[in-house]
């Protein structure tokens, strides 16, 4: 036999020989993770078991359960006093809205003022975002008692309520940055401090797409109520 063909010959027989070797590494390896994760899952599903049979766990379970049911009881009440959206209230509801709820914020507006428009814009934002507050509109000129007796000037007015006591007023931009474009998040952040809303928690609803479009939404929006009116 030529030396060459030998050579290649026994160079394939160990080429050979090396495959099947960790060919058969191989198989042994994943043998062996296939048991780890078999006990690994034994051992997961009798944990599980002893934690379901645990008092303490299903007390856990009962106050978690209690605490959901409060709350969405405290939603559905909150929503018959009319929370949850930005809504016109007229004079003669004025007093029974603002003492109905602990936490109210009141916009006094003129339908033909451009800077109203872009107020409500941004109230009516966060009115679903902060349940707990209350958020209505006035318009001032069908409410003039009132803007005399809370010496009401300039507009847009926002004032806050709690327990029915004005406690705090935002008029015009000024706190605001002073210009139009203000961000719902700029008002949001002024609430705040006011606290007359609190923060949300982290897996709140809270879509920051409307801060991030909120300069061009509500100014276009606002332009193009003002063109129609």
């Amino acid at each position: 036999m030529d030396p060459d063909s030998v050579k290649s010959t026994l160079s394939t027989l160990a080429f050979g020989n090396v495959m099947a070797a960790a060919a058969r590494d191989y198989q042994k390896e994943v043998l062996s993770k296939d048991k780890a994760q078999t006990s690994s899952s034994v051992n997961v599903d009798f944990d599980l078991d002893e934690l379901m049979d645990d008092p303490e766990l299903e007390k856990l379970h009962a106050d978690r359960i209690a605490a959901l049911k409060k709350e969405t009881e405290k939603r559905q009440e909150l929503k018959k006093h009319g929370h949850g959206e930005y809504r016109e209230i007229t004079e003669g509801d004025f007093l029974g809205e603002v003492t109905g709820s602990e936490k109210v914020i009141c916009h006094f507006y003129h339908r033909e003022f451009y800077r109203c428009k872009i107020m409500d814009k941004h109230l009516k934002s966060l009115a679903p975002r902060h349940f707990d507050t209350k958020f209505v509109k006035l318009d001032a000129e069908n409410a003039p008692f009132f803007v005399t007796k809370l010496g009401i000037k300039t507009l847009p007015c926002v004032i806050l309520f709690r327990k029915g006591i004005a406690t705090d007023r935002l008029v015009g931009f000024q706190d605001l940055g002073g210009k139009d474009d203000f961000s719902t998040k700029t008002l949001e952040t002024y609430l705040l401090k006011k606290g007359i809303i609190k923060e949300n928690k982290p897996d709140d609803d809270d879509d920051e797409r409307d801060y991030d479009n909120g300069r061009r939404a509500v100014r276009s929006s606002a332009h193009s109520d003002s063109d129609s009116d």
